[in-house]
């Protein structure tokens, strides 16, 4: 019989007592609940968003253990600041979440210079080079978590999306990427894929009743999601948990993408 003396407890994969955690896009929606599914783990946790008052909302609920930066991630000009002002209230972060984003939802004929570029800096470029910016002192530590923000239009072509699909297809490949040069350091890099949920992001879709039931229908469960399915997903990827587990791209959709 195997000597099962040395397997830690269950409950000791999923906390995260002593790490740092940054998130991205915390101000709203599935960066915000993500946010507060850390800190229950036990992480101290940087709240990232352009909009102060939320953002100061949400530090209260969670206490002491929470800091906040107003900031926009998407100018690649201040980054180096921002990683800075990250940094600060409890030192460089041991996870990243990475849940900024925007869809423009400019259908094809009608991109934009502006809303390409505007959306490449914030969906891709952002998660990048803050990543970057962190990786030495994860490295040092020889532990790290990147978790990046992929999409159903990962792999599918929605109408009105295309950059915003570019982005999130280059997300994939990205992770990918980022665990062939880091995990040997200790660091994973893996990707979440959201279904629909009931963000601000989602908002014109869940104001329609019919199109809501109607990616319901399409879900190998039969409803669209709710924000504490993304709790389980987001802590195993963020913890011991998933050790092992790197460059993938989880699906957290209902099984949407499997039908």
């Amino acid at each position: 019989m195997a000597n099962l003396g040395h397997m830690r407890e269950p409950g000791d994969l999923f906390d995260l007592t002593g790490k740092v955690a940054c998130i991205t896009g915390a101000s709203s929606g599935l960066g915000r609940r993500a946010t507060l599914t850390l800190a229950a783990a036990g992480a101290r946790v940087v709240a990232v968003a352009r909009s102060a008052d939320p953002l100061d909302s949400l530090c209260k609920e969670i206490g002491a253990s929470a800091a906040r930066v107003v900031a926009d991630v998407g100018d690649r000009a201040n980054l180096a600041q921002t990683a800075q002002d990250i940094s600060t209230p409890f030192g460089a972060p041991d996870i990243l979440v990475h849940a900024a984003g925007i869809n423009t939802r400019e259908p094809a004929d009608d991109v934009t210079p502006e809303g390409w570029d505007q959306t490449l800096a914030l969906n891709l470029s952002a998660p990048f080079f803050l990543s970057q910016a962190f990786v030495p002192a994860m490295r040092a530590k020889g532990w790290g978590r990147i978790v990046n923000f992929a999409s159903l239009q990962a792999t599918r072509a929605f109408p009105a999306g295309i950059a915003y699909g570019t982005t999130k297809a280059g997300i994939v490949q990205m992770t990918r990427a980022m665990a062939e040069a880091w995990s040997r350091d200790g660091i994973t890099a893996n990707a979440i894929g959201p279904g629909f949920f009931p963000t601000k992001l989602t908002a014109t879709v869940f104001e329609d009743d019919a199109r809501s039931a109607r990616n319901a229908a399409q879900t190998c469960v039969g409803r669209n999601g709710t924000m504490g399915d993304i709790d389980g997903p987001i802590l195993f990827l963020c913890s011991d948990a998933s050790t092992y587990v790197t460059g993938q791209l989880l699906m957290v959709d209902g099984g949407f993408t499997a039908k």
